[in-house]
């Protein structure tokens, strides 16, 4: 039958329901169980004769004369229905304007079939919405990918992985609030309009505030405004939230995306590094139920959690990638090197910059097992103390993704000055992701701000690794997507 049909024969019996009196959208929805109590107390139940009702989706329908099957879904399970003419009556002759996608409640008494299936016996049933279009999987399913991002309604309905990997997500999120807070950090919310913004190397997004014709920013970071709060007495703090910036779409870039930022007075740098190993070591096994054994298998490779992690110099990781020493080599060096090795620069870049890009698209892809990267230079690394020429900075790659950069913060107002100076400097050179000066910023440190040691975990990329997903857009319920041309 044709889409086109299919759409029509529900129309109909949408009008033949009215038609009864009865409403196919009713506001009282009659729930006194979920599946999941359902199944988790059956046995109980069942023997007590107690009488139940469920509420959810339809999600299969199979007729034997005067019996039909039904199967219903809701968040916590599926569980099979029978309908009985003689159980039903009258009653019974309502199933045929029913179709696979509806909601329905149904109340009634647990048994089990003769075939061993847990089943509810209906006594009394209700439409509670009708779907007025047939689901992907009674349909033409879910199959095509950019489809799937387009309607993750209906990705979720057809993919039983996707609903689960949102639910480990969910999880995730509430296992990191969990663990941060029993380690006394208290969590904070920020601005995410910005009359500046700042606090990483990125585009940003503008806006307006009309009443003040004020132009602003979507953040890119919290992080400036979490400082202000060490200078305001917090000593551990984190928010979680969304940040915004106007880059490109990849397999691990999203304009917008959820971070975690965590920021530790008297606390530094090599400190929030074991920090970081507990954290990891808490969710895994936490999400792997307490498996004690510390590996996750991603894309088919089996990833070592085991404590301590490696750590490595960036300087070091250029060195393998490019074959240069980069404390010698000149810029012009690592841009004839960075050529060869197909990295592409668009923009004005430093030897820094050009440097990082080496770093990102050949050292990183290589790095399987959790890593710290350390060391980065003073130059990309505008927020952090230095020790020399390189930052106190640490970011973490595991299977090629980078998922946390943190530093031992920069609190001296004077340097940090000179460090938003030399940005501005990249900036008129054509450098778009350097750091705009923040006069506020700059004055509230000059109040004194303690040593801290502060982090941006991806949490997008974290659930990605634990949930074995290819892309950021298989662990953002809704990514960005290029509108379909017309």
């Amino acid at each position: 039958m044709a889409l086109e049909d299919l759409l029509r024969a529900r129309r109909e019996k949408l009008d033949r329901i009215r038609a009864h009196g009865l409403d196919p959208y009713p506001e009282d929805a009659k729930r006194t169980a979920s599946v999941g109590d359902a199944l988790a107390k059956f046995s109980q139940w069942a023997r007590a004769k107690k009488k139940i009702t469920l509420a959810g989706r339809l999600t299969g329908l199979r007729y034997h004369g005067g019996v039909v099957f039904g199967d219903l879904k809701d968040q916590a399970g599926a569980m099979q229905l029978v309908f009985k003419r003689d159980t039903l009556g009258d009653t019974f002759e309502l199933l045929q304007y029913f179709d696979i996608g509806d909601f329905l409640s149904a109340e009634g008494i647990l048994f089990t079939t003769n075939a061993g299936e847990k089943t509810l016996e209906v006594r009394e049933f209700w439409m509670l919405a009708k779907s007025l279009r047939p689901l992907p999987s009674a349909w033409h399913g879910l199959e095509d990918v950019e489809e799937r991002f387009r309607k993750r309604s209906l990705d979720l309905l057809a993919n039983p992985e996707v609903f689960e990997r949102f639910l480990t997500r969910s999880k995730t999120i509430w296992l990191i609030r969990q663990f941060l807070d029993k380690e006394g950090f208290l969590e904070v919310e920020t601005p995410m309009l910005q009359t500046l913004y700042g606090g990483a190397a990125a585009k940003p997004f503008r806006t307006q505030l009309d009443i003040l014709r004020l132009p602003l920013y979507l953040r890119i970071a919290p992080e400036l405004y979490l400082k202000r709060l060490l200078v305001g007495g917090f000593e551990k703090i984190y928010e979680i939230g969304r940040v915004f910036r106007n880059e490109g779409m990849d397999r691990e870039h999203n304009p917008e995306f959820t971070m975690l930022e965590l920021y530790w007075a008297y606390q530094d740098r090599d400190g929030l590094m074991d920090f970081c190993e507990e954290l990891f070591t808490h969710l895994l096994g936490e999400l792997r139920r307490r498996k004690k054994n510390q590996t996750l298998l991603y894309e088919g490779k089996e990833l070592s959690f085991t404590r301590p992690w490696r750590r490595v110099r960036f300087t070091d990781l250029i060195k393998d990638a490019a074959g240069l020493d980069y404390d010698t080599a000149s810029e012009d060096e690592l841009r004839k090197r960075a050529q060869a090795l197909d990295v592409e620069i668009k923009e004005a870049k430093t030897k820094e910059k050009v440097a990082d890009m080496i770093y990102k698209k050949v050292a990183v892809p290589q790095l399987h097992n959790p890593t710290f990267v350390v060391d980065h230079p003073v130059a990309i690394s505008p927020l952090a103390k230095r020790n020399g020429d390189a930052a106190r900075r640490f970011q973490i790659v595991i299977a090629g993704w980078e998922v946390t950069n943190a530093f031992a913060e920069l609190n001296d107002p004077l340097e940090q000055r000179a460090r938003f100076e030399e940005q501005e400097k990249n900036r008129r050179r054509g450098d778009e992701e350097a750091h705009p000066v923040d006069e506020d910023f700059i004055e509230i440190l000059e109040y004194g701000m303690p040593p801290a040691a502060g982090l941006g975990i991806g949490i997008d990329r974290v659930v990605a690794l634990f949930t074995n997903a290819p892309s950021l857009k298989e662990v953002i319920l809704f990514p960005f997507m290029k509108p379909r041309e017309k």
